[in-house]
């Protein structure tokens, strides 16, 4: 089978300048939808916490551990 004409435009609309124009209008919005998709499902991203934590490793100053020091540790109930 042999198809002659577009599917669903004529042929020669798809070399007019209207016809270029409205897709590179499509393929920008797709760019920018997929761009805003990525960014709304990533996680936040706070540049200024990154450098702080590649400078500083250790970001703790104390122990944030509910036990104090010197005492033991409970034991668990299973044994």
């Amino acid at each position: 089978m042999t198809l002659l004409g577009g599917i669903l435009f004529p042929t020669w609309w798809l070399g007019t300048a209207w016809y270029a124009t409205l897709t590179a209008f499509v393929a920008v919005n797709t760019l920018v939808y997929v761009v805003l998709s990525v960014a709304k499902i990533a996680p936040p991203a706070h540049p200024g916490q990154w450098l702080y934590a590649l400078r500083n490793p250790r970001r703790r100053r104390e122990d944030r551990s509910i036990h104090p020091p010197g005492m033991p540790l409970p034991k668990s109930p299973t044994g």
